[in-house]
């Protein structure tokens, strides 16, 4: 399936507790490490903020993120969706 005309579908967040996040909508990812993660999404730049942050499952095709740690803040950028983030790169 062609990138550009791949549909994410709807951007979602989904918290619970503050210790397990999905998100859908999700086109790459630029950085991430326990601290810090960074996704691109349909509605901007997400940067996730918090400790022990650990990635369970990433599906780029469906556009889906799963993570665990203690999550303290999430926050948007207006900067939109950027294809050839890490992911993009890595499997060139």
């Amino acid at each position: 399936m062609n990138e550009e005309t791949r549909n994410l579908g709807a951007h979602n967040l989904i918290l619970e507790e503050r210790g397990h996040l999905t998100v859908t909508g999700v086109a790459d990812i630029d950085s991430f490490d326990e601290e810090t993660v960074v996704v691109y999404t349909e509605m901007g730049e997400l940067t996730i903020r918090g400790s022990e942050l650990h990635i369970n499952k990433i599906d780029v095709e469906a556009g889906e993120l799963n993570l665990e740690g203690e999550i303290d803040s999430l926050s948007y950028s207006d900067q939109p969706a950027v294809r050839g983030g890490f992911f993009a790169r890595m499997f060139r």
